[in-house]
């Protein structure tokens, strides 16, 4: 076994490998840039390495860099997580050269896979099947629009050396090919160091499902199951998992063999991913192999109780598998939510910032049989920078079954606390309720369908605005009646409370009197039937379990103006409790119209300014390119809402901008 090992990679997943190899007594080394010299992983390695700058390019994949440094701790194996290094067959390669170890798969396997035109090339040959498409270099855009017309409407323009959604779009038509072959080079070029394009058939209603496989270095093989991984955003994964609830176990059985059998065709040992795409029939084709650990292994770990980094760190040390494929078995529903700093209201743009708050809610067994589990790689008080890839966390719930996991996963979110930034754990919550996803009816068009005009955040319906009235009343009862106790010898003395009040959340008015008794607090809504709440929360409390009725509801709370802001299960609102004579003012007060910023171009999210299409006087048409931002390695194009002509411009090529400040203004 080894001695040392250095893990070439950063945040979550560096933690995540810590804390195997910790547990198998195994030293650990990290490495930092300037950006994350107060990172989560450097705080929790045995030793920490500065290796450069913020930019990755000049740090986390100068290959150089990571291998004097392992050699210099006298580091005995590499992991390489993911993203990074996790793929890059000289790296690997410079290892060996450096008698380190690679905690990975053999380099023929990397190459082969890490190309996707290849990778397509020799899976067919291997009896698997294959998406429809065209598998050489493609030189040009004008060559690029030929080749999808020649597929047919939609098609798929992918990075030959991409992963993790970067350099991939979907085009319906020859103006969407030529620029999405433009903007999947761009990405590529900056993502990978590698500009390489190819175009294969959008498969229609499809499912992301993909085989965990894992392979010993004596020719051992087995796979782990499956993952859906459909329900995604620009082709990033943000809910994932285990099994999936559209396959049956023939099919399970074949997508299964057929991994296996692409794995022993190239020689593969370690842990691999072998991506489909699966339509509405349950045809499956082959996407591509990923070389290395997924972001969402813990919901294989989580049905298997297989612990995949250290299953990599056992075959990298020569090891056999421990158990053969029959010894494979799922038990039970893993769920996993990506938390990422973005912001859901703004088409999920990046987000960055200071965690001025950041409580995950706890981890382990719950007494209702579920388990929860957090993966993470920041802390309260740290910052997200626009360097990195956005995922702040892997917040993963499993249960015996598939509709408990989503209910597990349901109270996780709500009792998750992050403040301070951007994030999307309101679509997470609306995404855990819908209809839709509970039943299962999944595809990758999801969020576009069930979003068609972005998330607008949840609207609750009349049951889920009387509980949160409810909440609102027992919250401003217990500060009422705080503030009219009197101090000093009279402290058991206290001036009268109103007991009649009207609560406002959503638009909607609940006229309600309030009675104390041992069990709570009982909200009698005049129009309907009564409440029972009770909670220990206390003024300053930012979150709380309230029994509504008996049921648990988590709330997110703050002071909101005169208001109380509430935040479950998606919804955010606030909502006052006022006296009826305060509430029949109040509907008298005037509303505040929102600036207009029609004629303005805002920056849509913290970035830098790689172009500017456009000069002062020009007239645009709806559609056209304006400008293009870049942050977190994602390329953004801002277009024209309407006809208009340039009337000045603000800002400039290489500029870095804040949110929501001026590009350009129009006539």
């Amino acid at each position: 076994m080894f001695r040392k090992i250095l893990i070439a990679n950063r945040g979550e997943i560096a933690c995540r490998v810590i804390k195997t190899a910790r547990k198998l007594g195994i030293a650990t080394v990290a490495v930092y840039s300037d950006a994350d010299r107060d990172a989560l992983h450097v705080k929790m390695a045995d030793e920490a390495i500065h290796i450069g700058p913020p930019p990755s390019s000049q740090s986390y994949i100068v290959i150089g860099k990571i291998v004097d440094t392992a050699k210099a701790v006298g580091a005995d194996a590499v992991h390489p997580g993911y993203g990074f290094l996790s793929e890059n067959a000289n790296f690997a390669d410079a290892l060996k050269d450096a008698g380190i170890a690679f905690i990975g798969p053999p380099v023929a396997a990397i190459e082969a896979m890490g190309d996707k035109i290849t990778s397509k090339r020799i899976a067919a040959a291997a009896g698997v099947s294959t998406v429809p498409g065209h598998m050489d270099l493609i030189e040009d855009a004008d060559e690029a629009v030929r080749i999808a017309a020649s597929i047919g409407y939609p098609v798929m323009i992918k990075a030959s050396a991409g992963g993790g959604g970067k350099g991939m779009r979907i085009a319906w038509s020859d103006r969407e090919a030529r620029e999405g072959f433009q903007s999947s080079r761009n990405e590529a070029k900056a993502s990978f160091g590698d500009d390489r394009i190819f175009i294969e058939k959008f498969v229609t209603e499809p499912r992301h499902i993909e085989i965990q496989v894992l392979g010993d270095q004596h020719g051992n093989i087995v796979y782990l199951g499956e993952r859906e991984c459909s329900i995604q955003r620009r082709n990033q994964k943000v809910i994932e998992e285990a099994p999936s609830p559209f396959l049956d176990p023939a099919t399970r059985k074949a997508m299964g063999e057929q991994a296996v059998a692409l794995a022993r065709e190239v020689g593969y040992f370690s842990a691999g991913t072998v991506e489909f795409i699966v339509d509405g029939k349950k045809n499956f084709y082959f996407l591509e192999m990923n070389t290395r650990l997924q972001v969402e292994h813990p919901v294989t770990e989580l049905v298997t109780g297989l612990d995949l980094v250290e299953e990599m760190i056992r075959i990298a040390a020569g090891e056999k598998l421990r158990f053969g494929q029959d010894d494979v078995k799922l038990s039970g529903w893993a769920i996993e939510s990506r938390l990422y700093a973005e912001d859901p209201y703004r088409n999920f743009l990046p987000s960055i910032g200071r965690l001025t708050r950041y409580r995950p809610p706890v981890e382990g067994s719950r007494d209702d049989g579920t388990i929860v589990r957090n993966d993470t790689g920041v802390f309260e008080g740290g910052e997200i920078s626009m360097y990195y890839d956005p995922m702040i966390a892997k917040l993963c719930a499993w249960a015996p079954d598939r509709g408990r996991s989503i209910d597990a996963m349901a109270q996780a979110l709500d009792d998750f606390e992050v403040e301070g930034i951007g994030h999307n754990l309101p679509f997470l919550s609306a995404v855990m309720a819908q209809p839709r996803f509970r039943e299962g009816r999944l595809t990758t068009a999801y969020i576009a369908e069930e979003f068609p005009d972005g998330f607008q955040g949840v609207e609750p319906d009349d049951a889920q605005a009387r509980l949160l009235a409810a909440v609102a009343a027992f919250i401003n009862a217990r500060i009422v009646r705080r503030s009219a106790r009197i101090s000093g010898a009279l402290a058991n003395h206290q001036r009268s409370i109103g007991k009649d009040w009207v609560v406002t959340v959503a638009d909607r008015e609940f006229a309600l009197v309030i009675a104390q008794d041992a069990a709570g607090d009982t909200i009698v809504f005049a129009d309907g039937p009564s409440l029972t709440v009770s909670s220990d929360w206390l003024p300053g409390d930012s979150h709380a379990a309230f029994a509504v009725e008996g049921e648990a509801a988590g709330v997110k709370v703050s002071l909101n103006g005169s208001g109380l802001r509430l935040r479950w299960r998606g919804i955010d609102v606030t909502a006052f409790v006022r006296s009826p004579r305060v509430a029949e003012l109040a509907r008298l007060m005037p509303v505040k119209t929102p600036p207009d910023t029609s004629k303005m171009l805002l920056c849509p999210m913290p970035g830098v300014i790689t172009s500017l299409a456009v000069q002062v006087g020009d007239t645009v048409e709806a559609g056209q390119t304006l400008a293009t931002v870049e942050a977190m390695k994602m390329e953004n194009v801002l277009r024209a809402e309407r006809r208009a002509v340039v009337k000045a411009i603000a800002a400039r090529a290489g500029a870095s901008l804040a949110v929501d400040e001026l590009i350009m203004e129009f006539e």
